[in-house]
């Protein structure tokens, strides 16, 4: 299966070319970044798609309705969908391979819920982009035990996987035994590969021994999605991108069939690296997790061989 790594700009600090450069030097295949990220902010958008295009980077766009990551309780739902619509009609300029958005709110009724998301999914349809719902905290898609439920209420609903909140919301981890993770899997359009555990979103370090279990627990899971990926038809249609004619690819990227599975390893500040008392000192470096992480990962779901932990 074809499988592309993006290299998340969370966190980053700095122009879109250095971006460039660092995801090219450490093998990613693109970027993920927010709609409202820095880096976009110097220059029209069909600039920055010019850049991406020419330097064969693919892009995930990351979308925000709520005002931040843990939404306001005032935006209600007239307010995230017309939040959704906006940025959604500003996607098209930087020509992304995917878009993941974060959205919703748990705190929310289930009358709200059923008012909100026919017509975020008709949005994101409309939009002719390749749009996907991610399952974080504080958001929707919160609760695991509740996802069969939700899939089946909106069975056009498409996922990004991020298993490291529910790992926190359960307080347990993610497998494939479990029937959230099984129900989900023909669903999953994109990975966030982060490693949570019980009581946290992000271990210290995906590769030190004590959290063995936690990696493996996950790769399971990316592997069922993964598999499932692999199983599905190939719906050309659904691929194109906007105003792409049936017989022509935007880039390199776009040529890839089946639709490529696409990872984003998202070790991330804020709160998620553990640091040291009263130093706050990081205890890894985010940058050579992630890049170990993107390597692990393609040994392990690209090239159909196990590899070993970096």
């Amino acid at each position: 299966m074809d499988l592309l790594l993006f290299h998340s700009l969370w966190g980053f600090e700095g122009r879109l070319e250095a971006a460039m450069d660092r995801a090219r030097s450490r093998g990613f295949d693109g970027l993920e970044l927010n709609l409202r990220h820095p880096v976009l902010l110097d220059r029209p958008l069909a600039e920055a798609a010019d850049h991406l295009r020419q330097a064969e980077l693919g892009l995930v766009l990351e979308l925000v309705t709520g005002g931040d990551y843990v939404p306001d309780l005032a935006a209600g739902v007239d307010d995230q969908l017309a939040e959704l619509e906006q940025q959604l009609e500003a996607c098209p300029s930087l020509a992304p391979l995917k878009v993941s958005v974060i959205t919703g709110s748990d705190s929310w009724s289930w009358g709200e819920q059923e008012r909100f998301w026919p017509r975020a999914i008709a949005l994101a349809q409309a939009s002719g982009l390749a749009v996907s719902f991610e399952t974080h905290r504080s958001r929707s898609l919160a609760n695991p035990w509740a996802m069969a439920d939700w899939l089946a209420a909106f069975p056009g609903l498409r996922l990004t996987a991020d298993l490291s909140h529910w790992c926190v919301v359960a307080e347990r981890l993610m497998t494939p035994e479990l029937a959230p993770i099984q129900a989900m899997a023909g669903h999953v359009d994109h990975i966030h590969a982060r490693v949570g555990h019980a009581q946290g979103p992000q271990v210290n370090h995906p590769f030190a021994p004590e959290h063995r279990q936690a990696l493996a627990a996950h790769l399971a899971c990316w592997r069922l999605f993964a598999a499932s990926q692999a199983a599905r038809p190939i719906d050309r249609k659904a691929n194109q991108q906007p105003n792409q004619k049936a017989n022509q690819q935007p880039n390199q990227l776009a040529a890839h069939q089946p639709w490529p599975l696409t990872l984003t390893p998202e070790f991330g500040p804020d709160g998620y690296l553990p640091t040291l008392p009263f130093t706050n000192q990081p205890v890894a470096d985010l940058l050579e997790i992630n890049t170990a992480m993107a390597l692990w990962l393609r040994q392990e779901l690209g090239s159909g061989s196990p590899g070993s932990a970096p």
